[in-house]
């Protein structure tokens, strides 16, 4: 993007010049509008081949719009570009540090639920993790934490999270065994977005029955980001397209019981991990990547079946623990496999073999709105697609998604 005129906006910010002097920033545009005239006022700020306003300011009223998206890592500059217009042009002060965040989130969660109990569903996951620690500062024993195992869990996960809550932080946790209800439920369901209505409304059923064996349990927490809610955008506003239903967004019935606690509501993924650290969390579980709410459910493609989910849980292992061995783990923002409903001839051990196929996933990003997938070594992919196909029963190919986001979403589902 070219800036076409200095602005107090863009002061002293610049990736590169062009050979006539022209400043250059790099920035993240994924739009098919654009704007083409400028209301009265402002000036051209900057400009792309595609789109003639990409910036307009009017610096007499200290007004700037932008056409680029500055919040996101792709554009280079967009951390220090609003850092520049938040306190040198706006005035605020940067007082939102992470221990700032907790005490606010702790003060906001006590007036709202007094003195009732809250029940929170711990997945294991970043961020009920987190909301877990943070909830048990500010309310201690008022919180109970219910692990649904809905079947559709990373391979050990169940005894994981019992042994990291229950034992070493001595949060109460009560363990809820629902992996023949959830698989009934969903069997025959082939549409993404019913499957995650599905989860959602038995995952609150499930919350139900166990709130009333306590008393006096009047809320859900839910460890709902910033990210899920715009995606979720459509589900109250109508005013963005829905790109898919959140499991803490838009899969919960109309008519449940409990009122919602979302302390992390506001927050992007990034700002998460700071917390957590900030309330003692242990750098891997902080760090840990992130597994959507309804699991597999989202990484197994069309319906669901324990047969697929227990090949998934076996390949997505590998996977994972071959991260760790090539020590590119914490190089990558989030890594999965993904279960394809379809079956691909090869050749396994001397046998020739009709099974199914597998593909794997790997990411970098900050905020999660966009992410570039990981350019892993081929030494790595190899030992991957290796390992799963000759020690993973009923799998024959192993392939490897290369999609960015946008256009591509984390999820294949």
């Amino acid at each position: 993007m070219k800036v076409d005129t200095p602005s107090r906006l863009l002061e002293g910010i610049a990736d590169h010049t062009d050979e006539a002097g022209n400043v250059l920033l790099d920035v993240w545009m994924s739009h098919g509008d654009k704007v083409t005239q400028l209301p009265e006022g402002f000036e051209v700020m900057a400009s792309t081949g595609s789109a003639p306003i990409a910036g307009m300011c009017d610096d007499s009223r200290a007004f700037y719009g932008v056409q680029f998206h500055p919040e996101v890592t792709h554009t280079l500059q967009g951390l220090r570009l609003l850092e520049h217009f938040v306190k040198n042009i706006a005035g605020c002060e940067g007082l939102w540090t992470p221990a700032q965040i907790i005490e606010d989130a702790i003060d906001t969660v006590r007036k709202q639920v007094g003195t009732d109990h809250v029940l929170l569903g711990l997945s294991g996951g970043v961020d009920s993790s987190v909301v877990a620690a943070l909830l048990h500062r500010a309310i201690g024993d008022q919180l109970t934490c219910v692990f649904v195992d809905n079947g559709l869990l990373r391979k050990n996960e169940g005894d994981q999270v019992m042994d990291m809550f229950g034992k070493n932080m001595g949060v109460r946790v009560i363990r809820a065994d629902a992996e023949e209800l959830f698989l009934s439920r969903l069997k025959g369901e082939n549409d993404p977005e019913k499957k995650r209505k599905i989860i959602g409304n038995t995952f609150i059923e499930v919350f139900d029955e166990e709130s009333s064996k306590i008393d006096n349990v009047k809320w859900l927490a839910q460890g709902t980001i910033y990210p899920d809610v715009i995606e979720s955008a459509a589900a109250k506003t109508g005013k963005a397209h829905v790109i898919k239903s959140h499991h803490n967004v838009g899969g919960l019935p109309e008519d449940m019981k409990l009122g919602l606690v979302e302390p992390l509501r506001e927050l992007f993924k990034d700002e998460v991990r700071k917390i957590g650290l900030e309330l003692g969390l242990p750098y891997d579980m902080v760090y840990r990547h992130p597994f959507p709410g309804p699991g597999l459910g989202v990484r197994i493609l069309g319906e669901i079946k324990k047969e697929y989910a227990d090949i998934l849980r076996e390949a997505d292992a590998i996977f994972i623990e071959e991260l760790h061995n090539f020590d590119y783990y914490h190089k990558t923002s989030q890594a999965f496999t993904v279960f394809l409903p379809v079956k691909s001839v090869g050749v396994v051990g001397d046998q020739r073999q009709y099974e199914y196929v597998v593909a794997i996933r790997a990411v970098e990003t900050i905020d999660f709105m966009t992410a570039r997938w990981a350019h892993l070594p081929y030494e790595l992919l190899e030992k991957v697609s290796s390992r799963i196909i000759n020690e993973v029963k009923g799998i024959s190919r192993v392939t490897y998604d290369i999609s960015s986001k946008p256009p591509a979403t984390i999820e294949w589902e």
